[in-house]
């Protein structure tokens, strides 16, 4: 969530100062993604590690979840919402 955040803040900061600057049209989102894109490779090289750490983490606690026969909580919660509007339509 940090590094996404941070990565729309860099758009943000890139799109403004090309905006002050005079740029405008099509081409100012186009530039303001290329230039986020490549600050956030070089410059937010740890929260994008903690990030992909975080996912595989996760990713693991899943597929063993899975292999024991255990149920995640949030699918569950997700199911029993889906139960419930499907028996509240007529």
């Amino acid at each position: 969530m940090i590094y996404t955040l941070l990565r729309l803040a860099l758009f943000g900061a890139a799109f403004g100062v090309l905006y002050l600057v005079g740029m405008r049209g099509w081409l100012l989102p186009v530039v303001a993604v290329v230039i986020a894109l490549t600050v956030s490779y070089l410059a937010l090289s740890r929260p994008r590690d903690a990030a992909a750490r975080w996912m595989a983490e996760r990713a693991e606690r899943r597929a063993a979840a899975r292999a024991t026969g255990q149920h995640d909580v949030d699918a569950l919660h997700e199911d029993a919402r889906l139960d419930e509007e499907l028996r509240s339509d007529p």
